[in-house]
């Protein structure tokens, strides 16, 4: 008996290349929007890297000198609203209000106290300010990663229907009738998982990052108050 010829399923058209060209159409478009999204993902996920890199590297050497004992006169000079450090900003919102005590005549305890709190109020609201600006593209992360299991899954059942369709076609249910379309379906299904995840760690990862630098800038916002405060007292004791 002459053994059974079972039909030859190539690996070549299993390849990643193959599986597209080979692809539906709206299959196609969802491996595209896929990959469009998985690259987006990591622009953005280098983008904060390196954005938060820099962030913290400032704040350090901004503190670095705030407690090395340097004049708050100096600091206030060559600190400004438009600096690149956020805390330089933070600092810099705090400052304008030491400098209109500075213009005072004395200010009275009622006074120092008022203006100490006015120093608070826009330091907290820089910082509330810094951090939204810090988190934007974070919304793109979190759709990227909520969205694209659900695009990869619209992949697979189109990749399932047109499995369905060549058996159905013709009439056959061997594996090379069978396996594209399987593959097909399998395809943008790794693809929809392959943006999420990633999105999803980078997602977390930031916004775990960017809370701890909110509460970095807000605690130097209160030990600024505080230092400011002590430096009213004492000039109104001299």
């Amino acid at each position: 008996m002459d053994p059974i010829a079972l039909p030859e399923v190539t690996t070549e058209s299993f390849s990643l290349i193959s599986l597209f060209m080979q692809a539906d159409l709206i299959v196609k478009a969802v491996m595209i929007i896929l990959l469009v999204a998985s690259v987006w993902s990591w622009a953005v996920a280098i983008d904060k890297w390196f954005s938060l890199m820099s962030a913290n590297s400032k704040a350090s050497r901004f503190e670095n000198a705030f407690w090395s004992g340097q004049p708050l006169d100096e600091m206030s000079d060559r600190s400004s609203r438009n600096s690149g450090d956020a805390m330089a900003r933070v600092f810099a919102a705090g400052a304008t209000e030491w400098r209109d005590a500075r213009r005072g005549a004395g200010p009275t305890s009622s006074d120092a106290s008022a203006i100490v709190d006015r120093a608070r109020s826009q330091m907290s609201v820089s910082a509330i300010r810094e951090s939204m600006q810090m988190e934007k593209g974070l919304s793109t992360l979190a759709i990227i990663a909520s969205a694209s299991p659900f695009i990869g899954l619209l992949g697979t059942v189109i990749g399932i229907m047109n499995a369905f369709r060549d058996i159905a076609a013709q009439g056959e249910t061997n594996l090379t009738v069978v396996a594209p379309g399987i593959a097909e379906a399998l395809f943008a299904t790794a693809m929809g998982l392959a943006a999420a995840i990633p999105a999803l760690v980078f997602y977390n990862k930031f916004s775990g990052d960017i809370s701890r630098f909110a509460e970095r800038l807000e605690m130097f916002a209160q030990e600024f108050a505080v230092r400011l405060d002590k430096r009213l007292r004492e000039r109104q004791e001299i």
